[in-house]
């Protein structure tokens, strides 16, 4: 029996200090008339918290799970199935070639910034020339994160450093109802990777890194890469049994793997280079495909100008434009390649002395 180490979690919340973080989501004054009710809803929401009840809706694995007697989130059982049915799709080969392009950035002009991101105008460049090649495009905006009321994507608790078996295909540490820690926005994400025949992020670079709203959802897809998907093997969130099935063998299944991949990355003083190598790095990690030395594009724009000017510095950039339909135009090529059979045809297969 391999130890498990304690000790870093503080003692759970107090009554008073409960209250106190309950109660910040009704401080405007609009709320006071409805003072007696808050209360009682808080008395409801201190015993889920006292008592755990992180899903509250559950029913019977059934068949075909390690222990059909377990309880499983309902919400995580719906979410699987989407996921399923995206992978028959995806399987398809009479179904609609689908790319997924991803806005990686942060800004749009329904929140504090007051104006949209060029990283969302190199989208929409990269998505007029995937619908010329007739592709089915599924944009994907993670700047919602930051102008949507109660869009979350909750961070990864990082069950992989336990064990591989602890982190679950889909991730099911969320909705954790008794935390307070809903509307998680990957419930989605991971369906809408699962559909997509190729993905395209554009990103800019945030201090020499990924934008946080990118990076939150990189973390939350490490299920796809290991994870395991029957969570009843594990007992729900039991750190021995993970750990037990990781020492028996585990054999890390890539749940997106033959995918199709591009990038465009964008900077105006430094560290593109360095996002666009992470991200391919992490998708090749992954076993998807890049679509070529075209496909993976970083390049700074305005460089060094002003922040006030840099629309009208990607204005004058026709070549960066033209790169980046460049890189879905690459994009929509390997797709195509690859659901003809003609890319796998040329790729070894090899196993992996060290999976992981």
């Amino acid at each position: 029996m391999i130890e498990i180490r304690k000790g870093q979690a503080p003692a759970p919340l107090e009554r008073a200090e409960f209250s106190v973080r309950f109660r910040a989501s009704f401080i405007d004054p609009a709320f006071r008339a409805e003072d007696p009710s808050i209360a009682r809803l808080e008395v409801i929401a201190w015993a889920a918290y006292t008592e755990g009840r992180k899903a509250p809706f559950t029913q019977k694995a059934g068949p075909g799970y390690a222990d059909p007697d377990y309880d499983l989130s309902t919400e995580w059982i719906a979410t699987k199935q989407r996921i399923v049915d995206a992978q028959q799709r995806w399987a398809d080969p009479v179904s609609p070639s689908r790319v997924l392009l991803i806005c990686g950035s942060a800004r749009n002009d329904g929140t504090c910034p007051g104006e949209i991101s060029k990283t969302f105008r190199l989208l929409q460049i990269a998505r007029e020339a995937l619908e010329q090649a007739d592709i089915q495009v599924d944009v994907l905006d993670l700047s919602l994160l930051t102008s949507d009321y109660a869009r979350h994507i909750h961070p990864c608790k990082g069950c992989v450093s336990t064990a591989m078996p602890l982190c679950h295909w889909p991730c099911s540490c969320y909705p954790n109802h008794a935390l307070g820690q809903t509307h998680d926005w990957m419930a989605e994400i991971y369906e809408r990777w699962a559909a997509a025949h190729a993905v395209i992020i554009v990103s800019p670079v945030y201090w020499y890194q990924s934008p946080s709203p990118l990076k939150l959802m990189i973390d939350r897809l490490v299920c796809a890469d290991g994870g395991n998907p029957d969570p009843t093997s594990t007992s729900g969130k039991k750190a021995g049994k993970a750990k037990e099935l990781e020492m028996a063998g585990w054999d890390y299944p890539q749940h997106l793997a033959g995918r199709a991949y591009g990038l465009i990355v964008h900077g105006d003083v430094a560290g593109v280079e360095g996002l666009r190598r992470a991200l391919s790095d992490w998708l090749d990690w992954m076993g998807f495909i890049d679509a070529g030395a075209q496909a993976c594009l970083d390049r700074y724009v305005g460089y060094y100008e002003p922040y006030a000017t840099s629309h009208e510095a990607l204005d004058r950039d026709a070549a960066v434009q033209e790169e980046a339909r460049n890189v879905a135009r690459a994009v929509a090529q390997t797709v195509v390649d690859l659901r003809a059979g003609r890319l796998q045809a040329v790729q070894p297969r090899l196993s992996r002395p060290r999976p992981k």
